[in-house]
């Protein structure tokens, strides 16, 4: 699993992505960007060291790669019927094995008023945590690990 499935756009310019490389904020904000812009706002998930009491070691992502990028691209129509301001939409999230520190998943919404880009990137995140088939598995210091169920995120959508 080496490889980097993604998408982009032509119409509207959005950028969607599942890849096992790292993920890097510069050029995802470049493709986020657009001259009608006002705001670009970017959200970027990190690997942190303890979730819930316990000290992480790792995480692991796994990805149904087709069905994520659809339904990053849902997202983004949706964003669009919400805020049509919104002028570009960027979801990138990685696979594979993240040490503490690393980026495993960035959002980026273009839109010309701040307050409309701060409120579809939080849908993105949001959305894509509870819908995308995405799943983690947590590596603790312990040595033991488990994974996270999709759609195990907070119920404030």
């Amino acid at each position: 699993m080496n490889e980097s499935l993604s998408e982009t756009s032509t119409q509207v310019k959005d950028s969607f992505a599942i890849t096992i490389a790292p993920l890097a904020i510069s050029e995802i904000y470049d493709l986020a960007n657009d001259p009608a812009n006002g705001a670009i706002i970017l959200m970027s998930g990190t690997v942190r060291n303890k979730t819930d009491g316990k000290w992480v070691s790792a995480l692991e992502y796994q990805a149904y790669q087709p069905m994520a990028l659809n339904i990053f691209k849902s997202i983004a129509q949706e964003i669009r019927q919400q805020w049509q301001d919104v002028n570009r939409v960027v979801i990138h999230h990685r696979v594979g094995r993240l040490k503490i520190g690393q980026i495993s998943v960035v959002v980026a919404v273009g839109c010309p008023h701040r307050s409309e880009a701060f409120a579809a990137c939080q849908y993105a995140i949001d959305n894509l945590k509870h819908n995308a088939p995405i799943w983690k598995k947590e590596h603790w210091q312990d040595g033991s690990s488990s994974w996270v169920s999709i759609g195990s995120c907070e119920e404030n959508l």
